[in-house]
């Protein structure tokens, strides 16, 4: 199981524990809001592992805060890095505005 790094998102596809939970989540989007919720702005969204994606009715939505433990990291190579640059960026002024 990894480390969790406090700065920085985990790509997606990386499976999380979140706490207090006993079923694992795999990350697919992030800073997401509920609809009817639109000025929290929650770091990922995820799905249920190994089901993955059923509807938009098994969606999670939740904090990098929340995560207990990383089974997996999701695939990281040139573009998810550039990715995570712009990410990292886009998420910090997210926060700062909800």
């Amino acid at each position: 199981m990894n480390r969790l790094n406090e700065h920085r998102l985990l790509p997606a596809g990386s499976v999380v524990l979140l706490k207090e939970s006993t079923k694992r989540v795999m990350i697919i989007g992030f800073c997401q809001a509920k609809p009817e919720e639109t000025s929290v702005i929650y770091d990922y969204c995820g799905c249920l592992f190994p089901e993955g994606y059923m509807d938009a009715d098994h969606l999670y939505l939740f904090d990098h805060e929340m995560i207990d433990t990383v089974y997996s990291t999701g695939y990281i190579d040139e573009e998810q890095l550039a990715f995570q640059e712009r990410m990292d960026k886009v998420h910090a002024e997210l926060k700062k505005e909800s």
